[in-house]
C-alpha cells in the first residue's frame, strides 16, 4: 500500500511539474516573441534614416516569394510608411558570395534612390569577405543615394572591371556579388514601383 501511495505521489509531482513548466512556457512566449520582433524592428530600424516613416514596417508585408533575378533572388520585403504614405520599400535579398550565400537587407526609398545595405548573413572568409557583416561598414555605406541608373548599367561593376565601384580588400567575388544584388534590387523597384508602393514611379 506504501509503495502505492509513494508512486501515486511520484505521478502527482511530476504532473504539477510539467503543469508548472507549461505554464511559465505559455506566459513567457508573448514576451519572447516581442523581443524577437524588437530585434528584427531594430535591422530595419538601422536600415532607415530617422523621420522617414512612422509605421511599423514588419506590420507590413510584401507580396514577395522567391524572386528570382539577375544576379540574385529576392526572399520578401517590407513597406515603410509616413502619414499614410509610402517612404521606402525594404526588400530581403540573397545571393551567392565566395563561400555561400549572403543575405541582405536593401533599402530604397520612394524616389528610387538606396537608403542603405546590411548584411543579415553570410559565411565568407573571416577578414576577408567576412568583413561584409561589419557594423557599421564604409564599403557599404558608400552605395547609398544610388540609384538604377545612377550609376548607368555600365557602372554596377568594380572598377577592375570598368565599373563605378571600389571592392572590399581581398574580396573580389563577394564585392562583385553584392554590388549585383543591389543592383538587381534598384532594377526591380524600378520596375515595379507602383506594385510595391501603390504609387506609380518617382511620384
Amino acid at each position: 500500500m506504501n509503495r502505492n501511495v509513494g508512486i501515486l505521489i511520484l505521478v502527482f509531482l511530476a504532473g504539477l511539474g510539467g503543469t508548472a513548466t507549461f505554464f511559465v512556457q505559455y506566459v513567457a512566449a508573448p514576451r519572447i516573441a516581442a523581443e524577437q520582433r524588437a530585434i528584427q524592428n531594430r535591422n530595419l530600424l538601422e536600415m532607415l534614416p530617422q523621420g522617414i516613416y512612422d509605421n511599423q514596417p514588419l506590420d507590413h508585408p510584401l507580396s514577395l516569394t522567391d524572386v528570382e533575378l539577375g544576379s540574385s533572388q529576392l526572399l520578401g520585403g517590407y513597406l515603410a510608411t509616413q502619414s499614410g504614405q509610402p517612404s521606402a520599400v525594404i526588400l530581403r535579398s540573397q545571393t551567392t558570395g565566395y563561400a555561400g550565400p549572403i543575405e541582405l537587407l536593401i533599402g530604397i526609398g520612394a524616389n528610387g534612390k538606396l537608403l542603405g545595405v546590411k548584411t543579415l548573413k553570410q559565411s565568407e572568409t573571416p577578414g576577408l569577405g567576412g568583413k561584409i557583416a561589419a557594423t557599421p561598414n564604409p564599403w557599404l555605406q558608400s552605395f547609398s543615394g544610388k540609384s538604377r541608373n545612377d550609376p548607368p548599367d555600365s557602372g554596377w561593376a568594380l572598377k577592375k572591371d570598368s565599373g563605378q565601384f571600389d571592392q572590399m580588400a581581398g574580396a573580389t567575388i563577394t564585392s562583385r556579388s553584392v554590388i549585383s544584388a543591389i543592383h538587381d534590387a534598384l532594377r526591380y523597384f524600378d520596375e515595379h514601383q507602383a506594385q510595391l508602393t501603390g504609387k506609380p514611379a518617382h511620384d
